[in-house]
């Protein structure tokens, strides 16, 4: 594979990301029309760097805060939020590998992503009671280890070169993140992505029958898990990111449609739709609660930032509640914005040549990954009573 960018400044980083979100915004229509699969802008936005922005500096990468990798995410999702959410998941391995790994499974794996090797998902499972019920099982042979599983919602896994699997251990009972080798014996990766939204993730079916990891691809993935870690706000981060990158796009597609498109309505007694005062004010509630939700995360990002410099119950408890704070309005501005888009932009815009409906599916298939009415619970609990939130990766 050809050897990727290395990006070596965050407004480097940002400027990239927002010209291949120009450039992916074009025909991302079409991707979505037709599921077509992103091969080759994944490859593209593969080969400009982005995808090792996080990668500590002493390992060669840009070690890029995370205000600027919310900055990132969301113009990548404002071009078409399929190519943000995939390597969303690539960027939490990366995450994982600096909080979990040794200094040379670091070097290992940092080195092979700065190379140009795209790392994808299987995390979740379909079957199990509730997002931690894990049946993925894991055990050591030789100098490795064996996993045998099943997992959904494997963003990622169809384009990867590296494939993630999140198992627990017949050993000892905790849980680890096995990185094989996509083209590794009883490792397959299935397209049956169905949602409405989302449409291009290809974030389907892993299956993994014996399939062989060699220790040093090994993570001990519970120390991000039993004890307070930054894994889960930085994780959160990106989702919230990448709703708001969605929202950008609803916003900016309606503002084109009512200064050019749409028509007044008859008892407004304007010649144009953007004199309507009700649309002016339509369009002034949506910018203000996006800059809003665009304040608060990045406000949170720096949360998350000092959490990572200095990890422990009260840091991680903060930077979980900041980002909870601006997952609940990067939440609603992305459902909202995409509802008026269409309420604003006129019966017109629903015309299926224009396929606008996709911004307002990937917003409501998106922004399920994880409930805002818990983000309620944690936020009151925590200034009421002092209440830590819960330690999963969900919040």
């Amino acid at each position: 594979m050809p050897k990727a960018h290395v990006i070596t400044s965050e407004q480097e980083a940002i400027n990239i990301a927002r010209t291949l979100a120009a450039r992916f915004r074009l025909e991302a229509g079409t991707r979505d029309r037709e599921r077509r699969l992103p091969y080759q802008e994944l490859d593209e936005s593969l080969q400009s760097g982005l995808w090792g922005i996080t990668i500590p500096r002493e390992y060669g990468g840009a070690g890029v805060r995370q205000r600027t990798v919310a900055q990132v995410f969301k113009a990548l999702a404002s071009g078409d939020s399929s190519l943000a959410q995939i390597p969303q998941n690539h960027i939490e391995i990366i995450d994982l590998v600096r909080q979990t790994g040794s200094d040379a499974q670091k070097r290992l794996i940092f080195s092979r992503v700065l190379a140009g090797a795209r790392l994808g998902n299987a995390f979740s499972e379909y079957k199990g009671k509730n997002v931690e019920d894990f049946q993925t099982r894991i055990r050591r042979q030789g100098d490795g280890y064996v996993v045998n599983g099943e997992k959904f919602y494997a963003t990622g896994a169809l384009f990867a070169h590296l494939v993630p699997i999140v198992a627990i251990s017949e050993d000892d009972g905790r849980v680890y993140a096995a990185i094989a080798e996509r083209n590794a014996p009883g490792l397959t990766v299935i397209d049956d992505w169905s949602g409405f939204g989302q449409r291009t993730t290809a974030s389907g079916t892993v299956k993994i029958e014996n399939v062989f990891v060699p220790a040093e691809y090994v993570l001990p993935a519970y120390l991000a898990y039993e004890t307070p870690s930054p894994a889960g706000p930085e994780s959160q981060v990106l989702h919230a990111a990448i709703d708001l990158g969605i929202a950008e796009n609803a916003i900016e597609t309606t503002i084109q449609l009512v200064r050019n498109h749409a028509r007044p309505w008859i008892d407004s007694h304007q010649a144009h739709a953007y004199e309507d005062p009700y649309t002016i004010a339509a369009i002034g509630d949506l910018k203000t609660r996006f800059n809003a939700a665009d304040a608060v995360l990045a406000e949170a990002a720096d949360v998350v930032d000092e959490c990572i410099a200095n990890p422990d119950g009260q840091t991680v408890g903060r930077a979980k509640i900041a980002v909870a704070e601006a997952k609940v309005l990067t939440t609603e501005i992305a459902i909202l914005a995409t509802n008026k888009l269409f309420e604003l932009g006129g019966t017109r815009s629903t015309l299926a040549h224009h396929n606008l409906d996709r911004l307002w599916r990937d917003a409501r298939t998106h922004t399920l990954h994880d409930p805002v009415r818990w983000k309620f619970d944690a936020i009151g609990k925590y200034y009421l009573s002092g209440t830590e939130p819960p330690v999963h990766s969900w919040i």
